[in-house]
């Protein structure tokens, strides 16, 4: 190809690229001041009048809605795609109640041949072991954080997190659950509603040693950059269920915030330095919980509460 020829090339390609983008300016005044009017599908320019474009294409709906009700019954779209499933809610689901559309019970043939379209739909939802895998993994991911009790928004990182671990091949030679489960710890963290390894465990079936090793593992591998936990994030969650006041609180933050700033936090566990810091303040503000309690609630030991406690103490200049 010649020189010349490249040139033409390029030149036709900026012209149809141009006329892809539409029109910019109008060609009588080179006004940029065009306006669309919507009911008659033209394009004018407000500087002089012209008619840039006519017979343009309306991409919203041919129904018009006054209010959310009508907009609501009107609209003709499905749910919203969700990476909380494995096809992204894309395939067609069938009802388990064996009714039809008027609520009346189906004959016992139409009820035999329901049942097994839904064994072949389950079937065909999944083409190969890798769909296989991730719907496992998400189902999982979903069942704990259920019992866990974190929001939709934690479900949806926590299963991108997953997917890309597939896609890099990081789940060759460790368990689904595992991966999951670390998946899901690594999204609390992410969106600010911190739970312990503990705590995460608990709903897990796989063990708290091998979870802290993949989240390591994945973490690094997929470059998720996690910050430290703000133990002040416990604080409010710790307190509700010890059932302590807002002065409770307000001085559990206020214990953190300045033993902290003298490099106290420093390799401590958060989930012990926010106990610690609640039993202290439980006993400033005559609201007093044990230790035991404390422990049971943060799912630390008590050896750890008191140990965090003299040192926070000691650096406030409190005599206990």
């Amino acid at each position: 190809m010649t020189r010349s020829t490249r040139q033409r090339e390029r030149m036709r390609e900026t012209d149809e690229t141009e006329e892809q983008e539409g029109v910019r300016a109008c060609p009588e005044c080179e006004s940029d001041n065009l306006v669309k009017d919507s009911d008659r599908g033209e394009l004018i320019c407000e500087d002089c009048g012209l008619v840039v474009e006519e017979e343009q294409i309306d991409p919203g709906p041919e129904w018009r809605a006054f209010n959310h009700q009508e907009r609501q019954e009107k609209s003709r779209v499905g749910a919203p795609t969700t990476q909380t499933m494995h096809d992204k809610g894309l395939t067609t689901t069938i009802d388990w109640k064996d009714k039809d559309a008027y609520g009346r019970s189906i004959s016992s043939k139409k009820r035999s041949q329901m049942h097994r379209l839904r064994k072949w739909q389950e079937r065909i939802r999944t083409k190969d072991a890798g769909e296989r895998n991730l719907q496992f993994a998400l189902s999982e991911i979903d069942r704990m954080a259920s019992a866990l009790g974190v929001p939709r928004s934690v479900r949806e990182v926590a299963s991108v997190i997953y997917r890309r671990a597939l896609r890099e091949d990081l789940i060759r030679g460790r368990s689904i659950e595992g991966v999951a489960t670390s998946a899901l710890y690594a999204a609390c963290r992410k969106e600010g509603i911190p739970r312990s390894l503990e705590e995460i465990s608990e709903v897990s079936r796989v063990e708290r040693k091998e979870i802290g090793r993949t989240y390591r593992y994945i973490s690094q591998e997929l470059g998720l950059e996690m910050r430290p936990v703000d133990p002040k994030k416990y604080v409010p969650r710790f307190c509700s269920e010890l059932e302590l006041s807002e002065e409770v609180q307000t001085k559990a933050n206020e214990i953190i915030e300045k033993t902290a700033e003298e490099g106290l936090l420093s390799g401590k566990s958060p989930t012990g330095y926010a106990a610690a810091a609640i039993y202290a303040a439980s006993l400033l503000c005559n609201e007093k919980k044990t230790q035991r309690e404390v422990a049971d609630v943060a799912q630390v030991t008590e050896v750890t509460i008191r140990n965090r406690y003299q040192e926070q103490i000691e650096a406030m200049g409190i005599h206990g």
